[in-house]
C-alpha cells in the first residue's frame, strides 16, 4: 500500500498533470500507475514544454515537417500518439474499476472556446482519432463550452470541463450535464459509461487575491471556495431530480481540483492536496507536487472539515469588497489566454 492507495480508499483519485513521450516510454507512467496514480491530464502548455524539452519527439517532428500538413495537424499527430500510449498504460486501471478511473485528457484547440458547435465537432473528431475508451476530451467552461457539454453528454461522451473558478460557474456545469443525461435517458440510450469531471482551479485564486487580503486570510480563499463548492456538489447530486437519472445509471459529475501546485513558496508544498481530500473527487497534480505528497503528504479526509469556518472566510472576503464571481470570470479569461499563447508556442516550431 502507498499513500496514493490510501487516498484512493478515501474516495479520491490522484491524476498526474503532465504527459510526455519520455514519461510513457521510460515506464515511469506505468510505475506511477502501480503506485496509485489513476489518470493523466494534459493541456497546450504541457505539450509545449514536452515538445521543447523531450528529445524523443525530434525525429518524428522533422519527418512531419517534410509532409504537406498544417502545424496543427503535425501537433495532433504527436499529441494523439502520446494520449493513445497513456490510455493504453492506464487501460487496466480503467477496466478494473468498471470505467470509473484511468482516463487521459486531451484539450480542444483554444480558438474554439467561444464556439459551441465547433467544440462539439472538434471533440467528436478527436475522440474518434484517439480511438480509446478511456480518453476524456477537455473543454473550457465558457458559456459555449458549457453548452457543448450538454450536447456531448447526450451524445455519450466523457468530458473534462476545465477552467472553473467559482461556485456559480460549477453549478451551471452540473445543470448542463444533467440536461444532457436527461436527453439521453429520454431517448432510451445508456448513460452508465459517461464520466464527467469539473476541473476547479485552486492555486490561481489565492495567487490573485493574497496581496489584497489581511494576513489571517492569506492562502485560505481557494480552499474555502473548494469546500463550499463540494457542499454545492453534494446538494445538487442529492436532489430528487438527479436521483431519477441515477436510477437509470447516471454517474455524478466529479469535482477535480486543478492547479494544485503551490505558487507561493511560503506555503506547504502539499497544501492543496492535503486540504482537499474527499470522496468522489479527483486531484490532478504536477510532478513536483506528486513527489512531495508521496514523500510527506497526509492521507486524511479533510474536504468536509471546518466547512463553517470556510464559509465564514468567504463571507469576510466579500465584506472586504472582493467579488468572487467577477474574479472567476477574469481568471477564466486569463486561463484561456495562457492556453492560446502556449498553443501558438507549440505550433511555431512545427510550421
Amino acid at each position: 500500500m502507498t499513500i496514493l492507495s490510501d487516498v484512493k480508499a478515501l474516495g479520491q483519485q490522484i491524476w498526474l498533470d503532465n504527459l510526455s513521450r519520455s514519461l510513457v516510454q521510460s515506464g515511469e507512467l506505468a510505475e506511477m500507475a502501480k503506485q496509485g496514480v489513476c489518470g493523466v491530464t494534459s493541456n497546450p502548455a504541457i505539450f509545449q514544454k514536452a515538445f521543447a524539452g523531450d528529445a524523443l519527439y525530434a525525429d518524428e517532428a522533422a519527418a512531419l515537417k517534410a509532409q504537406d500538413l498544417s502545424p496543427k495537424e503535425r501537433y495532433e499527430t504527436l499529441a494523439i500518439a502520446d494520449v493513445q500510449a497513456a490510455c493504453d498504460v492506464l487501460l487496466a486501471e480503467h477496466e478494473s474499476t468498471g470505467g470509473k478511473t484511468g482516463f487521459v485528457s486531451l484539450e480542444v484547440a483554444p480558438e474554439l472556446a467561444k464556439d459551441a458547435a465547433g467544440t462539439v465537432a472538434e471533440v467528436k473528431r478527436l475522440h474518434d482519432a484517439i480511438g480509446r475508451k478511456n480518453v476524456m476530451i477537455k473543454v473550457p467552461a465558457t458559456d459555449a463550452g458549457v453548452e457543448a457539454l450538454a450536447q456531448l453528454v447526450s451524445d455519450g461522451l466523457s468530458i473534462n470541463l476545465t477552467l472553473l473558478f467559482s461556485r456559480a460557474q460549477t453549478l451551471k456545469a452540473y445543470a448542463a450535464y444533467q440536461r444532457g443525461i436527461a436527453k439521453r435517458v429520454a431517448a432510451g440510450l445508456p448513460v452508465d459509461h459517461i464520466q464527467v469531471v469539473a476541473s476547479f482551479f485552486i492555486s490561481r485564486v489565492d495567487a490573485a487575491l493574497d496581496a489584497t487580503l489581511p494576513e489571517h486570510l492569506k492562502g485560505k480563499t481557494a480552499i474555502a471556495l473548494a469546500k463550499a463548492a463540494y457542499q454545492d456538489w453534494e446538494q445538487f447530486f442529492s436532489s430528487a431530480e438527479f436521483a431519477e437519472l441515477a436510477a437509470k445509471g447516471a454517474n455524478r459529475v466529479q469535482l477535480l481540483w486543478a492547479s494544485t501546485g503551490v505558487k507561493n513558496p511560503d506555503y506547504p508544498d502539499t497544501l492543496y492536496v492535503d486540504s482537499l481530500i474527499g470522496a468522489h473527487t479527483v486531484n490532478t497534480v504536477p510532478d513536483a507536487t506528486l513527489k512531495a505528497f508521496v514523500d510527506h503528504g497526509v492521507a486524511k479526509a479533510t474536504l468536509t472539515d471546518n466547512t463553517d469556518e470556510a464559509l465564514a472566510q468567504l463571507a469576510e472576503a466579500e465584506k472586504l469588497g472582493i467579488d468572487l464571481e467577477a474574479l472567476a470570470a477574469r481568471l477564466q479569461e486569463d486561463g484561456l489566454k495562457q492556453f492560446e499563447e502556449a498553443f501558438d508556442k507549440l505550433l511555431a516550431p512545427l510550421a
